[in-house]
């Protein structure tokens, strides 16, 4: 791994903040580094303001939306709350339908089936709403690119709003609303908003137009912020608003069915991260192991009891996808050795009988081992169906373009991407995919590098630090927790492997001559030997709970023998 150290901020620059009343040098640093230059724009981004948030209307067809949405209302038409099956999908269904209902109680959700229908708009979910009388869509984080799916549904009667985050194709489909801030004739002023906040954008203009109070709007954020950090956005912009007030929510106010969830943390005060390692595997494992719509029911209750069996049961798919990751993890890392495909310029692998709900996770787990952009394939409806994730530097997308001539569909982003290929056209395929990555992967993302902050004496490490640059939060990407190494760090005690696999490292570091913090390196247990002496260590900082005792930890993410 790379270290990368930032540049520290010129010292006049840090002296006039200080002088301005930010008293911490680390604080004062850390803000300059993420280009806030002044007393008052630090002050404003350590305090989010829902006024600051853009005007719903700017983003185009918003109009044309709540009046389509208002119609429904007022004449008491069946509204069906379509949504993909992973967390921004079912986040975004749970928030729609929550709100609706409050309005009509001719509201239904439909999530698909991973299997038998596959990712966003279903022609099988178009003919229930047929078949059930509904006579309008609300798509929420698909769509955008469903355009004969749309036309088939206007042959039947049912409209279409779409609200999608996803790049469009060429053409954008024919439905009354197409609510997308990355359309090109789109002005919104934000682009990086997840499926789940266009959705809330929607609420929000409804309200307004309704002129109602925004109590109940706000109400909805925890959904927002569930979603914003499980589907990787930026942690910009409004994106950071929304995340601010939707996890305060969560930790004060937490509705019945997330409530359920919290209790897997057990942690009192949960942070983003909690959200991504708690609350969206479990989300995201109902629709792996059997259906997405067992999410948006446990979001959605209101009835303890009913909320707790709900995440029983989510618990339990839980499990059984952690044993699904784990032996397709390891059949995929045999049969690149099998292969001798170690040195490859991409991973691509396929075994026919590899679950489709874990794939996208396998993916990331092969990255772990060989650091390059990987696809793995498994066999779905008759034809070969993928999850592909990416490296820093690299655009998965943009290689997956490349190589389209021999794909059925796809669709993505950077970092993350599906697609599917006839069996026929696999073998070319990956001849061509490992040339295209040959081709356009850059000599320094051949190996992951880790941006530092700042270099800091480790005796600085203490709650008063984190207190201080915790006025920062909430992170992710964009603009990630701060990053520090420490040099000639003492070693206080032996270092041992800890989890259920051993798989992790843990020890203890000496901050002084009084006082020591645990350190934990996450699936680094294999580096044991190494952890003794005096070494240089590349950290987070957090707080570990455990049996109500709070005590701060470094999170290790790369270390080296002292020289």
């Amino acid at each position: 791994m790379r270290w990368k150290l930032k540049p520290l901020p010129e010292l006049h620059e840090i002296q006039a903040l200080q002088d301005a009343g930010i008293k911490s040098e680390i604080l004062a640093s850390l803000f300059l580094q993420r280009n806030i230059r002044d007393f008052e724009a630090a002050r404003d981004f350590c305090n989010p303001d829902l006024s600051a948030l853009h005007d719903p209307y700017l983003m185009r067809d918003m109009n044309v939306a709540v009046n389509r949405v208002l119609q429904a209302l007022n004449q008491n038409e069946r509204i069906l709350v379509f949504g993909d099956y992973d967390v921004d999908g079912t986040t975004a269904v749970s928030l729609m339908y929550t709100y609706l209902a409050t309005k009509t109680t001719s509201v239904s959700h439909y999530i698909p089936d991973r299997y038998t229908e596959g990712y966003g708009v279903s022609k099988r979910g178009i003919d229930f709403a047929a078949d059930n009388d509904f006579t309008l869509i609300i798509a929420l984080d698909c769509g955008i690119k469903s355009v004969e799916l749309v036309a088939y549904a206007k042959t039947l009667g049912i409209d279409f709003i779409i609200c999608d985050h996803h790049l469009p194709g060429a053409i954008i489909p024919d439905a009354v609303a197409v609510l997308d801030p990355k359309r090109a004739d789109c002005a919104y002023p934000y682009k990086e908003l997840c499926g789940c906040g266009v959705g809330f954008k929607l609420v929000q203009a409804v309200e307004r137009k309704l002129e109602n109070d925004t109590d109940f709007v706000w109400s909805l954020l925890d959904f927002v912020a569930i979603a914003i950090a499980a589907d990787i956005v930026p942690l910009t912009g409004e994106n950071r608003i929304l995340a601010h007030f939707g996890l305060e929510l969560i930790n004060r106010d937490c509705r019945v069915g997330l409530k359920a969830l919290k209790q897997k943390s057990k942690k009192k005060v949960l942070d983003l991260e909690d959200l991504v390692f708690v609350f969206a595997p479990r989300i995201n494992a109902a629709g792996r192991i059997n259906l997405g719509r067992d999410a948006v029911e446990l979001m959605i209750e209101t009835d303890e009891q009913v909320a707790q069996s709900f995440a029983d049961a989510i618990e339990s798919y839980n499990e059984t996808r952690r044993e699904f990751d784990q032996k397709t993890t390891l059949e995929a890392l045999e049969q690149i050795r099998k292969n001798k495909e170690e040195e490859a310029p991409a991973t691509v692998v396929f075994n026919a009988h590899w679950n489709k709900g874990v794939i996208g996770i396998v993916a990331s787990r092969l990255i772990e081992t060989h650091y390059r952009p990987t696809l793995v394939f498994t066999k779905s409806n008759g034809v070969y169906a993928a999850s592909g994730r990416s490296v820093a530097g690299f655009d998965l997308y943009q290689a997956l373009e490349a190589c389209q001539h021999h794909l059925v569909q796809f669709g993505g982003h950077t970092f993350a991407a599906g697609m599917t290929i006839l069996p026929e056209n696999y073998t070319e395929f990956k001849k061509a995919f490992n040339a295209v990555v040959r081709e356009l992967r850059a000599p320094e993302t051949l190996e992951p590098e880790i941006e530092i902050d700042m270099e800091i004496d480790i005796q600085r490490v203490s709650d008063n630090l984190v207190a201080n640059y915790s006025r920062l939060g909430p992170f992710g990407p964009a603009h990630m927790k701060p990053v520090f190494l420490s040099k000639n760090v003492r070693i206080a005690a032996s270092a041992r492997t800890v989890g259920k696999d051993k798989s992790h490292l843990s020890f203890e570091l000496e901050l002084d001559d009084q006082r020591k913090i645990t350190a934990i390196a996450f699936k680094q247990g294999s580096r044991v030997d190494e952890a003794s002496g005096s070494v240089d260590v590349v950290y987070t900082i957090n707080y570990n709970e455990f049996r109500d005792v709070r005590k701060l930890q470094l999170i290790v993410i790369d270390f080296r023998k002292s020289v």
